[in-house]
């Protein structure tokens, strides 16, 4: 977690996954699961790290669309 005197750079957020993050995690999964993620990403016309986000959030908390409402029992 970062401290309040810590400042994150253009494209971090606490709340969101940032891009060069996605991309990079991305690169880690299976062919098959990268195509998956990539066409969903194009049908639907949100960017990679929205849809990992959404899936991640996701499985953490159903009801949960991103980071920033997933109330985990995890946390």
């Amino acid at each position: 977690m970062q401290s309040a005197s810590t400042s994150l750079p253009p494209q971090q957020s606490d709340e969101h996954l940032n891009p060069v993050a996605a991309k990079m995690f991305l690169a880690a999964l299976p062919e098959h699961i990268q195509q998956a993620l990539l066409a969903h990403s194009k049908e639907t016309q949100y960017p990679l790290e929205m849809v990992l986000e959404m899936a991640i959030a996701g499985f953490l908390d159903s009801e949960a669309i991103t980071f920033a409402d997933c109330r985990s029992e995890y946390k």
